[in-house]
């Protein structure tokens, strides 16, 4: 019989605000600016996509600027070789758009956090067993929380993320049916990279934050209550 190494944990700060933001830009080195706009608004998970350039040259240095205040992963991730060099070099968690067991069990064997990214149950239950700290539905946009509180049904122990398409009004209703957290690309970013204004990207990470706060309480309310009767 084999043993699978113990899943990671999901990291404090995803814990106190479960958001991850996912940056795509023209090269690494327009991150910066952008990573300091997102703490200011409060989010503390950033991931960092490898179709972007540069990453991993400019991660060194960004979480030397940030590695106390944000938790910075590599995304986009499918190969095993990419996978070595964000944990080697010090990504704080791992995420993948596909559910490849060997890259969950590389991570898990380090005890990094990584979200392998699938659609069907059988690919999601696959990463799941595998390790995974949690599963990212991936794309959610194309399915809705709905699919979540479906799958609740014959998988009422998985730990899910939904990915790609999701925009500050949908993750309120993500929380809701029962997601970890939600990974916010596009519609959080908008036109950071491309001469937005700073201050707005502000706004609105902080109304993201503060909506997704908002479920998280409502969600504990209802569990609470529903546990007192």
């Amino acid at each position: 019989m084999t043993t699978r190494t113990a899943r990671p944990a999901p990291s404090p700060a995803l814990q106190q605000n479960p958001i991850v933001a996912v940056l795509r830009a023209h090269h690494a080195r327009d991150y910066a600016p952008v990573i300091d706009a997102l703490l200011t608004g409060g989010i503390r998970s950033i991931e960092l996509t490898l179709s972007t350039g540069g990453v991993f040259e400019t991660l060194p240095g960004l979480l030397d600027r940030f590695g106390t205040d944000a938790d910075i992963g590599i995304g986009t991730i499918t190969t095993p070789e990419e996978t070595a060099r964000a944990l080697d070099g010090g990504a704080s968690f791992v995420v993948t758009p596909v559910t490849d067991t060997d890259i969950v069990a590389a991570c898990a064997a380090r005890n990094v956090p990584v979200y392998p990214g699938g659609l069907t149950p059988t690919e999601l239950l696959a990463g799941w067993k595998a390790g995974a700290t949690a599963v990212k539905i991936f794309p959610a946009s194309t399915v809705g929380p709905y699919y979540l509180a479906q799958l609740r049904g014959p998988f009422p122990d998985l730990e899910v993320i939904p990915s790609g398409g999701v925009g500050i009004p949908e993750a309120p209703g993500w929380i809701t049916a029962g997601a970890l957290a939600v990974s916010v690309g596009g519609p959080l970013l908008q036109d950071a990279f491309t001469g937005g204004d700073a201050a707005a990207l502000v706004r609105r990470a902080q109304q993201l934050t503060d909506t997704v706060a908002q479920a998280v309480s409502a969600r504990s309310a209802g569990a609470a209550a529903g546990g007192a009767r």
